[in-house]
């Protein structure tokens, strides 16, 4: 049991940096919008990617600089555009209602969460770094990997639902600018971050 604890402190200091991925879990739990799927696909990509981390299968993306590289600026990219476009939306006052979050659809709202987890370099680092910490247990390796797995379903659902139930009290349209950009600018930083590390 103290793996599993163990497991679960280290995963929650790396899942609730601020990044990209919470961000988004945050800003579509507000909006009300598709924050069941959001949480799935955040949780299921770290049960594959985390295993994957302490089966070993991890190391692959150290043999594969190429790979890196492409992930690195694809993301930067990525992040920079959804930067963009969070300060644009902060130009002007909005207020949030059950329009904003129904205009956008599932596939719209999946493939942007995909593509902020899976395009993220860091990930695969943090993914290292938890593989080669849960390999000094040993055989209790799965007790830091249960550890771990409950810290993510504990942080994505907290976030994703929490922001949902917050999201009445947040609803004037002088937070939203805010949280727009707020959003815009972290997303920026980590883009340029992304390129230039």
């Amino acid at each position: 049991m103290t793996t599993a604890l163990t497991g679960m402190l280290v995963g929650l200091s790396i899942i609730v940096a601020i990044g990209a991925q919470n961000a988004h879990v945050l800003r579509q739990g507000l909006l009300r919008s598709h924050v069941g799927t959001v949480v799935a696909i955040c949780l299921a990509s770290d049960v594959i990617l985390i295993t994957a981390g302490v089966t070993g299968l991890a190391a692959l993306v150290q043999e594969h600089p190429v790979a890196v590289q492409v992930l690195r600026w694809g993301g930067a990219a990525y992040l920079a555009g959804y930067g963009l476009l969070s300060l644009w939306q902060a130009r002007r006052p909005r207020t949030l209602d059950a329009g904003a979050g129904a205009r956008q659809s599932r596939r719209g709202v999946a493939m942007s969460t995909l593509a902020l987890t899976y395009l993220n370099p860091h990930l695969y680092i943090d993914i290292l770094m938890l593989g080669s910490i849960a390999n000094q247990y040993g055989p209790d390796r799965w007790w830091f990997l249960a550890g771990t797995l409950t810290a993510s379903a504990l942080w994505f659902i907290g976030l994703g639902y929490g922001a949902k139930a917050a999201s009445q009290v947040l609803a004037r349209p002088t937070t939203w600018r805010v949280i727009d950009l707020v959003i815009g600018l972290l997303m920026l930083a980590l883009a340029v971050r992304l390129a230039t590390g």
